[in-house]
């Protein structure tokens, strides 16, 4: 994912609400989620060239979501795949404090990232760019290609964005709409990220729209307090052009 927009706990009656975006060449083979035949309990899309995933959620209440961390100078090719530490927490069973104090010395080994992780009960951000494993406390949060609430634009109009959309729960119109703000932001408020000028303007948006590159997916996730999810994906193809639109509706179970 590209942007991460988190809602623990403040809800009344939703106690995780997450909108997310996914950005990515247009070119890398890409399955959109589903409940995976090897692990039936994960629902998620697949990198279908590194295997892994990005983002999914479990019937037992297992989340999982990470973003890159954009510092093309510190990049670094034949290193393990990032989505796989996505889909190790997913089809495992360790805590999200345990299964992030495990992986903290193997870190290094990926290229940046930041990764959330959460069980239900509680919610954890980690980021090998800097800091320790730690837990989110109730609040509104947002994880673009920097660490966590990282004042960039769309971080920030994100967040607003979603405080006002909860009022509107269960109806996830505005959710989507946020996702879908593809308004560029004034260079003097762009992050200097190593990347050229037009490239930073074009990751600015919420919602990312170039002929090779952009978001490819929005996924709106819902976690009711009495364990009704809903699952939402809205595909995306080149030129903005909607693709498919999933939607899973399932109660949770017990792990």
């Amino acid at each position: 994912m590209c942007l991460i927009l988190v809602a623990w706990r403040v809800h009344s009656n939703y106690p995780l609400v997450v909108a997310a975006n996914r950005d990515e060449f247009f070119a890398r083979p890409t399955a959109p989620a589903a409940f995976w035949k090897h692990a039936p309990q994960v629902l998620a899309g697949l990198d279908i060239e590194a295997g892994g995933t990005w983002m999914g959620f479990t019937r037992s209440g297992r989340f999982a979501a990470l973003t890159n961390f954009r510092d093309p100078a510190q990049n670094r090719s034949g290193v393990p795949s990032r989505g796989a530490l996505v889909a190790e927490f997913l089809t495992g069973s360790e805590t999200p404090q345990d299964y992030l104090e495990r992986i903290a010395a193997s870190g290094r080994a990926y290229n940046g990232y930041n990764l959330l992780v959460g069980d239900g009960d509680t919610l954890w951000w980690s980021s090998n760019m800097g800091g320790s494993p730690r837990q989110l406390e109730p609040g509104v949060y947002g994880i673009s290609n920097h660490l966590l609430d990282t004042p960039w634009p769309k971080v920030g109009a994100g967040k607003t964005a979603l405080a006002q959309a909860l009022d509107r729960l269960p109806d996830d119109r505005s959710l989507f709409a946020l996702l879908r703000d593809d308004g560029v932001h004034a260079d003097e408020f762009l992050p200097q990220t190593g990347i050229p000028l037009d490239w930073e303007r074009l990751l600015s948006s919420a919602f990312v729209k170039s002929p090779d590159y952009g978001t490819r997916g929005s996924t709106v996730l819902c976690v009711g307090k009495d364990g009704w999810t809903s699952f939402d994906e809205q595909t995306w193809l080149p030129g903005a052009k909607p693709g498919v639109r999933l939607r899973y509706r399932f109660s949770l179970s017990a792990p």
